[in-house]
């Protein structure tokens, strides 16, 4: 029997159809995948190629340079470079953690714990350190490791370190403004950072730059009314004052009498802003503005100036303080030493809280508050300082005898030390208040007369026996060939159980020239323990070292010709041996 097969060419002819089909098959799924991709999916398609290749990179602003009035840098930004790493791309092997940490100098575990944490929380960016030398950032970059990254920016560096640190402030590891200026122009000096469109490859590598979003804007300078010398001067006379006489801590603030511009403002502790890593943060604290006080017996210039105004009293006028204590309402108020009868020019002289309480008991009780009120006590003074605190000056409908007599010397009234030496360069400016300024300024700005221009005439000329008169209290604060007029004050402290007996607080504000003024130095200590307490022995030493060095630095002539033929040359040449060569 035949057997039925298909002839040879007929299987032949199917297997070709066959594979011919199977080809068009392929071609038709290819094409429509094409079309899948390139038409019905291209946006979103494009969309996460972009997303891998493309990325808005930010371009960080120069920070603001910080200088003083003469252009010396006080705050500055140099180039560093933060090492990040993406977990998804990086791999964890131990050559590469060993590579990284060799020359980063940290420990390996430093780096792996992070990113085993990290790596299943879709995290993305890990910083491993920041503040690196480009050096450093360029050996990182030549060991072309996938998924490690670098990022540019700018750390702030201060030349002065704690001698301006209360001033100028400083910054965090964002370069974001924390205390002092700083923080207060944050704005100004931080600039506007750029932003751009980057192709990058698949190391993290930019290949090109595709689209500019946002222009780069450094941050404008800011030109301070300090004077570095000044300023290493008052800080290096307060440090060791602080520590001659024991003191807690200590302030002192330098002002131009004609311009109101801060020359120089320390405070004792102090802190290096140079370090991020700052433990005492009582040290942060800029004491010329943020901490307030009694100021004691420095209110009496204000004291002697109201009652003189009042026409009741002349420099002459005779005030008997026998027998050295006077009973006011159930208070008594006395006197260190009994000095009988004296003039208005002698208690001023010898700091008489009987005297003082009988001038101010005799005139209308609102004067004494309102002359205070003029010249800023219970007031910002505008300086623009963060934290600056007003002080407290309670205004009374009626003035009970003994609220009063201790206002008028210097108790139930808190101050800072730059509203006190603010309120003398009232005094020193012939009664006309300006504003103070820590920048610099082109013009003196226009003042408002709060003080006849005569009364402070007879004010300076009463304060300056303070330093020359025989029984005055501030003899150590006179400086040869000038003529010094200041206050000394001297109040306890309060505690747990009212006025503590052992604890003060010491100051002294003086003016020179005396016969025309231009500069006002006040100096704070807070609580001398050691032997000496009293602000004539303590504070008025700190400010002739600092009033002295500072006439000197602004060329600021004598007006004592008769001290000055008796040697003040050479005492100026002393004061030069010891001030930076600058």
């Amino acid at each position: 029997m035949r057997s039925a097969h298909l002839p040879k060419t007929a299987f032949i002819a199917w297997r070709f159809y066959l594979l011919i089909i199977f080809i068009l098959l392929i071609v038709l799924t290819l094409l429509l995948r094409l079309i899948d991709l390139t038409v019905i999916k291209r946006d979103f398609l494009l969309e996460k190629g972009n997303a891998r290749a493309l990325r808005i990179v930010t371009i960080p602003a120069f920070r603001g340079m910080i200088s003083d009035r003469d252009g010396y840098p006080l705050a500055i930004s140099t180039s560093v470079y933060s090492i990040w790493i993406n977990p998804k791309e990086f791999s964890m092997t131990s050559k590469n953690i060993l590579a990284l940490s060799q020359i980063l100098k940290m420990k390996k575990s430093d780096i792996q714990l992070p990113l085993e944490h990290y790596k299943n929380k879709n995290r993305e960016f890990i910083y491993i350190k920041r503040d690196l030398s480009p050096e450093v950032a360029a050996k990182i970059k030549a060991l072309a490791i996938p998924g490690v990254y670098e990022q540019l920016g700018y750390k702030r560096f201060y030349p002065e370190g704690e001698v301006a640190a209360h001033v100028v402030g400083f910054t965090n590891v964002d370069d974001e403004g924390q205390e002092g200026l700083e923080l207060a122009y944050n704005q100004a000096l931080a600039g506007v950072p750029g932003k751009k469109v980057v192709f990058k490859d698949r190391l993290g590598r930019v290949i090109m730059d595709v689209q500019s979003l946002q222009k780069q804007r450094s941050g404008s300078d800011l030109v301070l009314s300090l004077n570095h010398r000044i300023q290493y001067l008052a800080y290096r006379e307060l440090l060791d004052g602080v520590k001659k006489y024991s003191a807690s801590s200590g302030s002192v603030v330098v002002l131009d009498v004609k311009t109101g511009e801060v020359l120089a403002m320390v405070n004792y502790p102090s802190f290096n802003p140079n370090n991020h890593v700052i433990t005492d943060r009582e040290a942060l604290r800029n004491r010329a503005v943020t901490d307030t006080f009694e100021p004691g017996s420095t209110i009496k210039a204000f004291s002697v100036a109201a009652s003189l105004d009042s026409g009741l009293f002349k420099p002459d006028t005779v005030i008997d303080t026998n027998p050295g204590w006077l009973n006011v309402g159930h208070h008594l108020v006395r006197d260190e030493h009994r000095k009988g009868p004296m003039t208005v020019e002698q208690i001023l002289e010898v700091s008489s809280n009987v005297g003082i309480t009988k001038m101010i008991l005799s005139i209308p009780p609102n004067l004494l508050w309102d002359f205070l009120n003029r010249v800023g006590f219970g007031a910002e003074t505008g300086i623009g300082f963060p934290g600056e605190r007003s002080g407290t000056l309670v205004k009374r409908d009626n003035w009970p005898p003994f609220t009063l007599a201790t206002l008028a010397f210097g108790y139930g009234i808190s101050v800072t030390p730059l509203q006190l030496a603010e309120a003398y360069s009232v005094i020193a400016n012939d009664g006309v208040k300006i504003p103070v300024s820590l920048e610099k300024i082109d013009a003196p700005p226009k003042g408002k007369q709060v003080i006849k221009s005569k009364l402070c005439k007879e004010i300076l000329t009463l304060l300056e026996t303070v330093t020359t008169g025989k029984d005055g209290t501030a003899r150590s604060a006179r400086i040869p060939g000038y003529h010094v007029a200041g206050k000394t004050g001297t109040a306890r402290l309060v505690g747990p159980h009212g006025y503590e007996l052992h604890h003060h607080m010491s100051s002294f504000v003086g003016i020179a020239p005396a016969t025309h003024p231009q500069i006002v130095v006040a100096v704070v200590l807070h609580d001398p323990s050691g032997k000496l307490y009293y602000g004539g022995d303590v504070s008025a030493p700190i400010f002739k070292n600092i009033m002295q060095g500072t006439l000197r630095i602004l060329n600021i002539p004598p007006d004592d010709v008769e001290a000055k033929n008796n040697g003040i040359n050479d005492h100026d040449k002393i004061i030069a041996a010891d001030l930076p060569s600058l």
